[in-house]
């Protein structure tokens, strides 16, 4: 699966976070520790804030470590919040449109995990997404169709609220389709704003996912990019996380029943 990074504090470099550390998403991109796979080559991407409510983006298909652009980009971009995330596909092809993060207006997204049996709920999934967001979706991947299950639940309102009943859409629609309803879900987004995320997992293996205070500001990775002298804190299963500029909030996940979400 995939590995990440996002960043929230002071203005830093880019490079500071995603290529210089020992550890760094570049290195992990090729010997990640804690993943299914040491080897995320499948592309990789950057979303990050500036002086416009929007974010940019860059991706690209090639392994994060033989990209010299990314390096480049890295050294010269400076953000006080941006995501970053180099691939290991569990499905779908190899393309920018398939790459992390995803981008919706202010929102940016990012994932690690998958939606087993994805191919066989795939439209059902589609179908439950009005026509105005089901235009932006211009990749394959389960991951960006789920970033627009969190749009259509209401994510500008209420981010927990909406990535609980995009779960439980995906339940939902695997229990019709008669398919395994496992799903994991450690991912990461952002208004411009906030920055969240969510580790979950219907067998309760859910990816790895870690937090650390640092004196610019707070990081939260997939796995700590340098072990030395620094302080991780892994955050728990079935957990929704939530920073601002001011706390870090770290509260308990778990999407509605089937039959609660029906009767709403």
């Amino acid at each position: 699966m995939c590995r990440w990074a996002a960043y929230f504090g002071d203005e830093v470099f880019l490079e500071d976070i995603v290529t210089a550390p020992c550890h760094s998403l570049i290195a992990q991109s090729h010997r990640a520790e804690e993943a299914k796979s040491p080897t995320n080559g499948d592309g990789f991407g950057l979303a990050w804030y500036g002086d416009r409510p929007e974010p940019g983006l860059y991706r690209d298909i090639l392994p994060a470590w033989s990209d010299p652009n990314l390096k480049s980009l890295c050294r010269q971009i400076k953000s006080s919040l941006f995501l970053a995330h180099v691939r290991a596909s569990t499905g779908g092809a190899t393309s920018r449109a398939n790459c992390h993060p995803f981008v919706s207006g202010r929102w940016s997204f990012m994932h690690n995990g998958q939606i087993s049996g994805f191919e066989r709920i795939r439209r059902r999934l589609e179908a439950s997404i009005g026509d105005a967001l089901y235009d932006q979706r211009e990749g394959t991947t389960d991951s960006e169709l789920f970033f627009l299950l969190m749009l259509e639940e209401g994510l500008g309102a209420d981010p927990q609220r909406a990535v609980a009943r995009a779960t439980a859409r995906v339940l939902e629609a695997s229990e019709q389709a008669g398919v395994d309803s496992a799903l994991k879900l450690t991912a990461a987004f952002s208004d411009g704003e906030r920055l969240f995320a969510v580790r979950y997992a219907t067998d309760g293996q859910a990816p790895t996912l870690y937090t650390r205070d640092g004196a610019t500001g707070r990081c939260i990775v997939s796995e700590p990019f340098d072990r030395e002298g620094q302080s991780w804190h892994a955050v728990p299963p079935s957990s929704f996380v939530t920073l601002t500029r001011d706390e870090m909030t770290v509260l308990p996940f778990q999407p509605p029943s089937i039959e609660m979400l029906a009767a709403e």
